[in-house]
């Protein structure tokens, strides 16, 4: 008997495509079984194309900013995701609001990685705001997609202690490593049918969960 199809996933950029690269280097060493069906950007100039591109991804440029609307550019990316038999949306590092319509058309199959600890510091300018509140903790969180800004049901997180003397742009490197990880782990749980989204909650090995779950060791 034949094994199941990879899931097949498309991952939506907006700039240098940083946990991009992460999650098809994961595929790469055999961590993560998907198919990466397109990196899609809705900007030319997203750096991220490039580096798809040398990894030997399809790439596609839907151009919001040219399309004028943005009912007009979700109505191009919809086509576009249902062309490529997408199973699964990525969102890494896209700088889109995508509107209530869209979240429901894909309901349950919209991730995004936020660099915070939700539902703390929703939006832009998380590390920056973590350092002015003096906090003792940061963090990132991998959420599935709702009409929410940033609202959906967090299912994986996991912490930095914030250091004396910090920088932004330190405290943000340190985040970064734990997107790395974070982020395709949840890829692999639910390629492998054991994460879903149920509701406003998450379900994990067919058990209903309220809280998120922290990132395994390495």
């Amino acid at each position: 008997m034949s094994a199941a199809a990879p899931l097949k996933i498309a991952i939506l950029i907006s700039g240098r495509g940083s946990n991009m690269a992460a999650i098809a280097s994961a595929v790469v060493h055999g961590l993560l079984r998907v198919q990466i069906v397109g990196v899609i950007a809705d900007r030319p100039d997203a750096a991220g194309l490039a580096i798809a591109a040398d990894r030997g991804l399809p790439t596609a440029i839907i151009d919001a900013k040219a399309l004028g609307s943005r009912a007009a550019f979700e109505a191009a990316l919809a086509a576009d995701l249902a062309e490529r038999g997408t199973d699964l949306i990525v969102l890494a590092g896209f700088m889109r609001i995508l509107s209530p319509e869209f979240t429901a058309l894909f309901a349950g199959r919209i991730l995004n990685i936020h660099p915070a600890l939700l539902p703390a510091y929703p939006g832009l300018h998380t590390h920056a705001r973590v350092l002015q509140a003096g906090e003792a903790r940061h963090g990132a969180s991998v959420h599935f997609v709702t009409a929410e800004l940033d609202g959906g049901p967090v299912v994986l997180q996991a912490q930095v202690p914030v250091l004396p003397g910090d920088s932004e742009a330190a405290l943000a490197a340190r985040v970064l490593v734990l997107e790395h990880r974070l982020y395709p782990q949840a890829i692999a749980w639910i390629a492998a049918g054991r994460l879903r989204m149920r509701g406003t909650k998450y379900e994990f090995d067919g058990q209903i969960q309220a809280q998120p779950m922290a990132l395994p060791a390495p």
